[in-house]
């Protein structure tokens, strides 16, 4: 539900998961998918966050917005608005600290297929 900013704007940022309440299975299921594997990659490498039209992926736009979307509901990307960029931050520390050595794990594997 959006929340009512000064001015009567709207505030765009998408409701996030609590990461205590994210389950190993809910996270594995974004992952399996390869595109959503990209899109973690992606984050991962650049070491920074990243607009949605910056990751370069074999799929269309609102097809994406479906992998990004998952990828939220999962806990391991986070998603705000820079003007009107809708930007992606891999949730790096907070995922550590609920899934201690996955991320890398994931990317290790990911690498290597």
């Amino acid at each position: 539900m959006a929340t009512t900013r000064r001015s009567g704007q709207r505030d765009r940022t998408p409701p996030h998961p609590d990461l205590r309440e994210v389950t190993l299975q809910q996270v594995l299921e974004a992952v399996v998918d390869p595109v959503r594997r990209l899109i973690v990659g992606g984050l991962y490498a650049a070491g920074e966050d990243l607009a949605c039209g910056t990751i370069e992926l074999p799929v269309s736009k609102s097809t994406a917005t479906h992998h990004f979307h998952v990828l939220r509901e999962a806990g391991l990307i986070r998603q705000y608005y820079v003007g009107t960029s809708r930007m992606n931050a891999l949730r790096r520390e907070e995922f550590e600290e609920a899934f201690p050595g996955l991320l890398r794990a994931l990317m290790a594997a990911h690498e290597l297929g």
